[in-house]
Protein backbone atom coordinates (compact mmCIF):
# COMPACT_ATOMS: atom_id res chain seq x y z
CA UNK A 1 0.00 0.00 0.00
CA UNK A 2 2.64 2.20 0.62
CA UNK A 3 4.64 1.55 -2.45
CA UNK A 4 1.45 1.98 -4.01
CA UNK A 5 1.45 5.83 -2.54
CA UNK A 6 4.69 6.56 -3.39
CA UNK A 7 4.56 5.03 -6.94
CA UNK A 8 1.10 7.63 -7.15
CA UNK A 9 2.90 10.83 -6.05
CA UNK A 10 6.03 9.78 -8.25
CA UNK A 11 4.02 9.61 -11.30
CA UNK A 12 2.24 12.99 -10.28
CA UNK A 13 5.56 14.30 -9.76
CA UNK A 14 6.35 13.35 -13.53
CA UNK A 15 3.26 14.54 -14.77
CA UNK A 16 3.70 17.80 -13.68
CA UNK A 17 7.16 18.00 -14.51
CA UNK A 18 6.36 16.70 -17.98
CA UNK A 19 3.38 19.48 -18.65
CA UNK A 20 6.09 22.04 -17.12
CA UNK A 21 8.78 21.48 -19.93
CA UNK A 22 6.07 21.18 -21.97
CA UNK A 23 4.88 24.65 -21.20
CA UNK A 24 8.30 25.83 -21.58
CA UNK A 25 8.81 24.56 -24.92
CA UNK A 26 5.71 25.76 -26.08
CA UNK A 27 6.49 28.98 -25.23
CA UNK A 28 9.88 28.99 -26.90
CA UNK A 29 8.44 28.37 -29.77
CA UNK A 30 5.77 30.83 -29.78
CA UNK A 31 8.04 33.47 -29.09
CA UNK A 32 10.13 31.98 -31.58
CA UNK A 33 7.18 32.29 -34.13
CA UNK A 34 6.61 36.00 -32.53
CA UNK A 35 10.07 37.65 -32.80
CA UNK A 36 11.13 40.05 -35.59
CA UNK A 37 12.53 37.99 -38.18
CA UNK A 38 16.12 39.50 -38.80
CA UNK A 39 16.12 42.22 -42.13
CA UNK A 40 16.80 40.27 -45.13
CA UNK A 41 19.53 42.60 -45.67
CA UNK A 42 21.54 42.41 -42.70
CA UNK A 43 24.44 40.53 -44.99
CA UNK A 44 23.00 41.88 -48.30
CA UNK A 45 24.96 43.51 -50.92
CA UNK A 46 24.58 44.31 -54.71
CA UNK A 47 26.24 45.93 -57.64
CA UNK A 48 24.10 48.68 -59.70
CA UNK A 49 25.40 49.93 -63.16
CA UNK A 50 24.92 53.65 -63.70
CA UNK A 51 26.66 55.68 -66.52
CA UNK A 52 29.32 58.36 -65.14
CA UNK A 53 28.75 61.80 -64.52
CA UNK A 54 26.11 63.59 -62.34
CA UNK A 55 23.97 60.50 -61.52
CA UNK A 56 26.98 59.74 -59.51
CA UNK A 57 26.21 62.07 -57.07
CA UNK A 58 22.46 60.98 -57.12
CA UNK A 59 23.91 57.65 -56.35
CA UNK A 60 25.25 58.44 -53.78
CA UNK A 61 22.48 59.50 -51.80
CA UNK A 62 21.12 56.39 -52.57
CA UNK A 63 23.25 54.20 -51.46
CA UNK A 64 23.05 55.87 -47.76
CA UNK A 65 19.62 55.51 -48.10
CA UNK A 66 19.50 51.94 -49.12
CA UNK A 67 22.05 51.74 -46.24
CA UNK A 68 19.72 52.52 -43.55
CA UNK A 69 17.26 49.60 -45.00
CA UNK A 70 20.43 47.32 -44.40
CA UNK A 71 20.99 47.08 -48.23
CA UNK A 72 24.48 48.08 -49.34
CA UNK A 73 25.24 48.86 -52.86
CA UNK A 74 28.09 49.29 -54.78
CA UNK A 75 27.91 51.65 -57.60
CA UNK A 76 29.63 50.48 -60.88
CA UNK A 77 30.15 52.82 -63.39
CA UNK A 78 29.93 52.41 -67.25
CA UNK A 79 31.33 55.07 -69.74
CA UNK A 80 28.60 54.02 -72.40
CA UNK A 81 25.37 52.86 -73.41
CA UNK A 82 25.85 49.27 -74.60
CA UNK A 83 28.00 48.36 -71.36
CA UNK A 84 25.49 48.36 -68.59
CA UNK A 85 22.77 45.99 -69.85
CA UNK A 86 25.41 43.88 -70.66
CA UNK A 87 26.89 43.09 -67.24
CA UNK A 88 23.48 42.34 -66.04
CA UNK A 89 22.78 40.33 -68.37
CA UNK A 90 25.93 38.24 -67.21
CA UNK A 91 25.61 38.05 -63.94
CA UNK A 92 28.26 41.17 -63.36
CA UNK A 93 25.93 43.70 -61.86
CA UNK A 94 22.71 43.11 -59.61
CA UNK A 95 20.52 45.89 -61.31
CA UNK A 96 20.83 48.91 -63.21
CA UNK A 97 20.12 52.43 -63.57
CA UNK A 98 20.71 54.57 -66.88
CA UNK A 99 18.17 53.72 -69.89
CA UNK A 100 14.06 54.22 -70.61
CA UNK A 101 11.95 51.68 -72.21
CA UNK A 102 12.26 51.89 -75.88
CA UNK A 103 15.97 51.55 -75.71
CA UNK A 104 15.72 48.60 -73.55
CA UNK A 105 13.55 46.97 -75.80
CA UNK A 106 15.68 47.39 -78.87
CA UNK A 107 18.65 45.88 -76.94
CA UNK A 108 15.74 42.68 -75.60
CA UNK A 109 14.87 42.55 -79.41
CA UNK A 110 18.88 42.76 -80.88
CA UNK A 111 20.74 41.19 -78.06
CA UNK A 112 18.41 38.52 -76.59
CA UNK A 113 18.42 40.07 -72.89
CA UNK A 114 16.24 39.09 -70.39
CA UNK A 115 16.03 42.41 -68.47
CA UNK A 116 12.85 44.16 -66.96
CA UNK A 117 12.42 47.82 -65.56
CA UNK A 118 11.20 47.70 -61.64
CA UNK A 119 10.85 51.51 -60.83
CA UNK A 120 11.08 54.83 -62.68
CA UNK A 121 13.93 57.37 -61.93
CA UNK A 122 13.70 60.52 -64.15
CA UNK A 123 13.55 61.89 -67.31
CA UNK A 124 15.27 64.30 -69.52
CA UNK A 125 14.05 65.84 -72.55
CA UNK A 126 16.29 65.45 -75.39
CA UNK A 127 16.92 68.67 -77.13
CA UNK A 128 18.35 70.42 -80.21
CA UNK A 129 21.40 72.38 -79.47
CA UNK A 130 23.48 74.80 -81.86
CA UNK A 131 26.02 77.38 -80.76
CA UNK A 132 25.57 79.15 -84.20
CA UNK A 133 22.23 79.97 -84.49
CA UNK A 134 19.35 80.94 -81.70
CA UNK A 135 16.08 79.65 -83.22
CA UNK A 136 14.77 76.23 -85.59
CA UNK A 137 13.62 79.44 -88.26
CA UNK A 138 17.27 80.49 -88.14
CA UNK A 139 18.66 77.19 -89.66
CA UNK A 140 20.35 77.60 -93.41
CA UNK A 141 19.21 75.43 -96.11
CA UNK A 142 21.14 72.00 -96.00
CA UNK A 143 22.09 72.77 -92.80
CA UNK A 144 23.60 69.79 -91.35
CA UNK A 145 22.09 68.86 -88.34
CA UNK A 146 24.09 65.45 -85.70
CA UNK A 147 21.65 62.70 -84.11
CA UNK A 148 22.32 60.07 -81.28
CA UNK A 149 23.02 56.73 -83.82
CA UNK A 150 21.27 54.11 -81.54
CA UNK A 151 17.99 53.13 -82.50
CA UNK A 152 15.90 54.35 -79.72
CA UNK A 153 17.36 57.69 -79.57
CA UNK A 154 17.60 58.26 -83.06
CA UNK A 155 13.79 58.18 -83.40
CA UNK A 156 12.99 60.22 -80.69
CA UNK A 157 15.93 62.88 -81.94
CA UNK A 158 14.07 62.93 -85.58
CA UNK A 159 10.48 63.22 -84.13
CA UNK A 160 11.89 66.15 -82.28
CA UNK A 161 12.89 67.56 -85.63
CA UNK A 162 9.36 66.51 -87.42
CA UNK A 163 7.13 68.18 -84.16
CA UNK A 164 9.26 71.71 -84.96
CA UNK A 165 8.94 71.42 -88.71
CA UNK A 166 12.10 70.50 -90.15
CA UNK A 167 12.02 67.17 -91.33
CA UNK A 168 8.42 65.00 -91.99
CA UNK A 169 8.23 61.38 -91.30
CA UNK A 170 6.21 58.69 -93.15
CA UNK A 171 3.14 58.28 -91.77
CA UNK A 172 3.00 55.71 -89.35
CA UNK A 173 5.89 55.19 -88.34
CA UNK A 174 7.17 54.43 -84.85
CA UNK A 175 9.28 55.25 -82.20
CA UNK A 176 12.26 53.74 -83.91
CA UNK A 177 12.35 55.71 -87.11
CA UNK A 178 15.50 56.12 -89.49
CA UNK A 179 16.55 58.47 -91.62
CA UNK A 180 14.99 56.23 -94.56
CA UNK A 181 11.64 56.84 -93.02
CA UNK A 182 11.88 60.70 -94.07
CA UNK A 183 9.47 61.84 -96.76
CA UNK A 184 9.77 65.75 -96.58
CA UNK A 185 12.63 68.00 -96.22
CA UNK A 186 12.39 71.45 -96.95
CA UNK A 187 15.21 72.49 -96.02
CA UNK A 188 17.31 69.67 -97.38
CA UNK A 189 19.13 69.27 -94.23
CA UNK A 190 21.77 67.00 -93.92
CA UNK A 191 21.64 64.45 -90.86
CA UNK A 192 24.57 63.11 -89.72
CA UNK A 193 24.44 60.06 -87.71
CA UNK A 194 27.02 60.07 -84.69
CA UNK A 195 27.42 57.91 -81.25
CA UNK A 196 25.26 59.30 -78.28
CA UNK A 197 27.70 60.29 -76.65
CA UNK A 198 29.96 61.84 -79.20
CA UNK A 199 26.81 64.21 -80.84
CA UNK A 200 26.96 66.39 -78.09
CA UNK A 201 30.82 67.28 -78.33
CA UNK A 202 30.18 68.12 -81.92
CA UNK A 203 27.75 70.58 -81.75
CA UNK A 204 31.01 73.28 -82.64
CA UNK A 205 31.45 71.19 -85.92
CA UNK A 206 27.78 71.23 -86.62
CA UNK A 207 24.68 73.52 -87.39
CA UNK A 208 22.77 71.83 -84.70
CA UNK A 209 22.39 68.60 -82.76
CA UNK A 210 19.80 66.60 -81.03
CA UNK A 211 21.80 65.71 -77.90
CA UNK A 212 20.17 63.53 -75.23
CA UNK A 213 20.48 65.78 -71.85
CA UNK A 214 22.89 64.05 -70.15
CA UNK A 215 25.20 63.78 -72.45
CA UNK A 216 24.72 67.84 -73.01
CA UNK A 217 25.51 68.69 -69.30
CA UNK A 218 28.90 66.73 -70.10
CA UNK A 219 29.33 68.13 -73.42
CA UNK A 220 29.39 71.52 -71.78
CA UNK A 221 26.30 72.38 -73.47
CA UNK A 222 23.11 74.78 -71.64
CA UNK A 223 19.66 75.79 -71.41
CA UNK A 224 21.00 78.81 -73.81
CA UNK A 225 21.87 76.45 -76.44
CA UNK A 226 19.08 74.90 -76.91
CA UNK A 227 16.60 75.85 -79.65
CA UNK A 228 13.90 73.52 -79.13
CA UNK A 229 13.22 70.38 -76.65
CA UNK A 230 10.50 67.36 -77.14
CA UNK A 231 7.51 67.14 -75.38
CA UNK A 232 6.98 66.22 -72.20
CA UNK A 233 3.45 65.83 -71.35
CA UNK A 234 3.39 61.56 -72.18
CA UNK A 235 6.75 60.99 -72.41
CA UNK A 236 7.82 57.40 -73.08
CA UNK A 237 11.06 58.01 -72.49
CA UNK A 238 11.36 57.95 -68.70
CA UNK A 239 14.20 56.50 -67.17
CA UNK A 240 14.14 53.48 -64.38
CA UNK A 241 15.78 51.07 -62.28
CA UNK A 242 15.86 47.85 -64.13
CA UNK A 243 16.93 43.98 -63.14
CA UNK A 244 17.19 40.48 -64.71
CA UNK A 245 13.98 38.77 -65.13
CA UNK A 246 12.70 37.11 -62.79
CA UNK A 247 14.40 39.23 -59.91
CA UNK A 248 12.06 41.85 -59.33
CA UNK A 249 9.80 40.34 -56.73
CA UNK A 250 12.76 39.76 -54.73
CA UNK A 251 12.92 42.28 -51.42
CA UNK A 252 16.01 43.74 -51.90
CA UNK A 253 14.68 44.96 -55.52
CA UNK A 254 11.67 46.76 -53.46
CA UNK A 255 14.58 48.36 -51.30
CA UNK A 256 16.63 49.79 -53.87
CA UNK A 257 13.47 50.86 -55.59
CA UNK A 258 12.05 52.69 -52.12
CA UNK A 259 15.75 53.94 -51.77
CA UNK A 260 15.53 55.45 -54.88
CA UNK A 261 12.08 57.28 -54.82
CA UNK A 262 12.23 59.34 -52.33
CA UNK A 263 12.19 63.27 -51.20
CA UNK A 264 15.72 63.36 -50.35
CA UNK A 265 17.03 61.47 -53.79
CA UNK A 266 14.56 63.93 -55.39
CA UNK A 267 16.49 67.16 -54.34
CA UNK A 268 20.28 66.02 -54.95
CA UNK A 269 18.45 64.87 -58.36
CA UNK A 270 17.32 68.61 -58.83
CA UNK A 271 20.43 69.83 -57.34
CA UNK A 272 22.43 67.89 -60.07
CA UNK A 273 20.64 68.50 -62.50
CA UNK A 274 19.16 72.05 -62.10
CA UNK A 275 16.07 71.71 -63.97
CA UNK A 276 17.35 69.32 -66.97
CA UNK A 277 16.13 65.97 -65.98
CA UNK A 278 12.52 65.77 -64.23
CA UNK A 279 12.15 63.10 -61.17
CA UNK A 280 9.30 60.37 -63.37
CA UNK A 281 7.63 58.66 -60.23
Amino acid sequence: MTKTIENLTNNRKITRRTGLFALVASAIAIASFAAPQASFAADKSIKVGITSGEDEDVWKVVTAEAAKNGLAIKVVVFNDYTQPNEALERGDIDANAFQHKPYLDNQIKTQGYHIVPVGYTGVWPIGLYSKKFAKIAELPEGAVIGVPNDPSNEGRALRVLEDQGVIKLKPGTGILATIADIVENPKKVKIKELDAGIVGRSVEDLDAAVVNTDWALKSGLTPANRIAQEKIADNPYRNFIAVKAGQEKEAWVKTLVSSYQNDKVKAEFDRVYKGTGISAY
